[in-house]
């Protein structure tokens, strides 16, 4: 979703739709009674999701969406029912999900739909639960993915147009929805499964660059047999141009004006309102401060929708976590990139624990929903390791030899058209170019450095070339050598007659939305200058970090680690679990930028700019015994690898940490660790047990928290 940067009070302008809505009767009580109205009470059914006049209807009864957003690839497979229960035990009947194309067929033409990715089992398990759900199968989806969820293989064809009717496009999808619908029709509401209604695409309004797109989407639906309710998804300001006839249209919570309430019923007569996108909050970005919600104004919000009889949907009801390169990225006035935690200020943590908001609005809903009573999941008690000091490392240099044989070209070629992958080129990671150099001077990227370039002269660390700095000195000759470090004044009084010049670039994720998203390749878009001619010759390396790549491809050559190691490195450490794995949280005290793998598989990013200082590690991706760490280390790696049984995704500016206290709480048994904890709710047994993470409970007693008043330190 893009980015709500400013929430002004009157963000929905809810009160000019009192005047709107006043024109429609409905048929609700008070308090609205939808207990009957469950995939497991349903059983003779007749007829879907229906608009009728200003209402929704299910079976023929009035009804009232209330759900919630989660993201099944975000999410450990293992804790699906956990967060469905909770969403459902929330006072919730509906779940929404996204189906991000680039994960389901990341080769072309190669298709995944097991383990993590397995969407039938995730659909099943919310109506075990009592869950209705709405299907947003894109192909595109947004989501703050990498290229909005498209693959990036498209991007080989120089010509293609997504989004569009273009022929390349089109062709991929329909063999792509040839694969995924067929696995999902029969999971419909008239087939006895869950799915009530579908999303065509997802906020085309903004994009619209062919008006017969969603037309064609549309009928790529029908055709492979979705018969349930379809809707659009748009912003006020582009609800007319997204929608399209005899399909609901629903609005995000974004550009929403008094005069949209009026077009909306304009185009479709008094229907009733979703709003498919409800959020207080945001993705956080590297580099940026965090950003948080209001509670007071989303209670305020969402009571004035249900007073106006609003459907609504929380996104995120849970966020979850950027596993690997997942994430993607904005660029408004600057490129920045979503960082590994998608927390996104939900009612549920990263790690799936409750909030204070949760808890309200559970008591709200309870007050204004008769729903079934449901046992509440119990907290997830997390755990902190010991302290892992790696033990070996690999350099990046080191590796290259044993990697598969590096591809010649004359010149730079982008990640999407390199050779690899059976021809769907390379998606994500990193790309190294190496080229001869004989000279010194100014090293220009214009603008063809996509997203950040490490440079280094013989295998020696010059600078960084990014989306801020397109330039960077390489200083070679004996007139350039004072001040400069002893290795390059070396180099000069070397007899050689040439240098190679390594580009180790990072692909920091596509950006998810906007008019540009046909332009994001990723490594060297175009040429490298030095002194102002284009650089030729290169070996090029692929270093897509797959989980194949670490588990297999890095050579036995761990060499033990000395005081001292500069990257790009990898660092390998073990961590041992005497017990059933839990949840934890890993902290990079001292390191700097880079990539984690736990067991083989790619947690997500790292960077010291922050926000985030904690990174999420799931208990099912451990487990007893010895479990392997790698760290790949872009710059200079820290002492040891801690845990930590606390999120620590860094507060706003604007609520900078209200109290820093240390824990040595001897009478609860429980905790005996040392820990800086930052508070924002306070704990009636005087326990410091929350640090910025929104958690409802003490992770020590488990007693609800109260808010306390804010603290600032100079």
């Amino acid at each position: 979703m893009r980015a709500f940067l400013v929430r002004p009070e009157c963000i929905l302008c809810l009160s000019s739709a009192l005047s709107v809505m006043a024109q429609l009767a409905d048929n609700f009580s008070l308090r609205i009674n939808q207990v009957h109205l469950t995939p497991s009470h349903l059983k003779h059914r007749t007829e879907g999701l229906k608009v009728k006049g200003s209402n929704f209807t299910l079976d023929g009864f009035p009804f009232l969406i209330v759900a919630g957003t989660i993201h099944y690839f975000r999410v450990p497979r293992e804790y699906w029912r956990d967060r469905l229960l909770k969403l459902k035990a929330g006072g919730f009947n509906t779940v929404t999900t996204h189906v991000p194309w680039n994960l389901h067929e990341p080769m072309k033409g190669q298709f995944y739909f097991a383990k993590n990715l397995d969407l039938k089992v995730f659909i099943f398990t919310a109506s075990e639960v009592g869950l209705w759900v709405i299907l947003c199968p894109g192909p595109y989806v947004g989501g703050d993915l990498d290229l909005g969820g498209l693959p990036s293989w498209l991007l080989r064809d120089p010509r293609m147009k997504l989004r569009t009717t273009y022929k390349g496009f089109t062709k991929a999808v329909n063999l792509y929805f040839d694969q995924l619908i067929p696995r999902i029709a029969s999971l419909q509401y008239h087939k006895g499964g869950p799915i009530i209604a579908v999303q065509i695409e997802n906020e085309y309004g903004s994009y619209y660059k062919d008006k017969k797109y969603m037309k064609y989407i549309k009928k790529a639906l029908v055709e492979r047999k979705i018969e349930v309710l379809l809707m659009t998804a748009d912003d006020g300001q582009e609800v007319t141009k997204g929608h399209l006839k005899n399909v609901l249209a629903t609005l995000h919570m974004k550009n929403i004006y008094k005069e949209t309430y009026r077009k909306l019923f304009s185009f479709q007569g008094l229907s009733p309102v979703l709003m498919t996108v409800y959020t207080a909050s945001s993705f956080d970005t590297w580099g940026l401060i965090r950003r948080t919600l209001d509670l007071h104004m989303l209670l305020k919000d969402v009571r004035e929708m249900f007073t106006l009889r609003f459907s609504l949907n929380f996104y995120m009801f849970h966020g979850g976590t950027n596993f690997g390169f997942m994430g993607g990225a904005m660029s408004s006035k600057n490129y920045v990139s979503v960082v590994t935690s998608y927390d996104y200020g939900a009612l549920l943590t990263e790690d799936g624990d409750y909030t204070p908001e949760y808890l309200t609005f559970q008591e709200y809903f309870s007050s204004v929903l008769v729903v079934p009573t449901h046992l509440q999941p119990e907290r997830k008690p997390k755990a902190v390791y010991n302290t892992v000091i790696p033990s070996h490392y690999l350099s990046l240099w080191d590796i290259l030899p044993y990697l598969e044989e590096p591809i010649q070209s004359v010149k730079p070629i982008c990640m999407e058209e390199l050779p690899v992958n059976q021809g769907s080129g390379q998606s994500t990671g990193y790309t190294l170019y190496a080229t001869s150099i004989t000279t010194g001077g100014i090293l220009t990227s214009r603008g063809n450095v996509q997203d950040r370039a490490q440079v280094f002269l013989d295998e020696k660390y010059v600078g960084v070339l990014d989306h801020s700095t397109d330039h960077l000195t390489l200083p070679f000759k004996n007139k350039d050598a004072k001040g400069c470090p002893l290795w390059l004044v070396c180099l000069e009084q070397s007899y050689r007659n040439y240098w190679t010049l390594s580009i180790l670039v990072e692909n920091q994720g596509r950006i998810a939305y906007g008019q540009n998203i046909n332009k994001e390749r990723k490594g060297l878009t175009g040429n490298i200058y030095l002194n102002n001619s284009p650089l030729r010759g290169f070996k090029i390396f692929s270093l897509e970090m797959k989980a194949n790549f670490i588990q297999r491809g890095l050579p036995n050559l761990w060499k033990p680690l000395p005081n001292q190691v500069s990257g790009p490195a990898f660092f390998l450490g073990f961590l041992r679990v005497d017990h059933t794995p839990r949840d934890t949280f890993i902290k990079l005290k001292g390191w700097k930028k880079g990539v984690i793998f736990i067991n083989g598989q790619n947690l997500g990013r790292y960077w010291e700019i922050g926000p985030q200082e904690t990174f999420y590690l799931p208990g099912p991706w451990l487990h007893p015994g010895k479990n392997e760490i790698i760290v790949f280390e872009e710059m200079k790696a820290g002492p040891d690898i801690q845990f930590t049984n606390i999120s620590h995704l860094a507060l706003a500016e604007a609520e900078r940490a209200v109290w820093i206290a240390d824990c040595h709480n001897g009478t609860n048994p429980k905790h005996s660790d040392h820990q800086e904890t930052r508070l924002l709710f306070a704990c009636p047994n005087s326990h410091p047990c929350s640090d910025g993470s929104r958690r409802a409970e003490c992770h020590l007693c488990c007693t609800t928290l109260f808010q306390t008043p804010s603290q600032t330190f100079p």
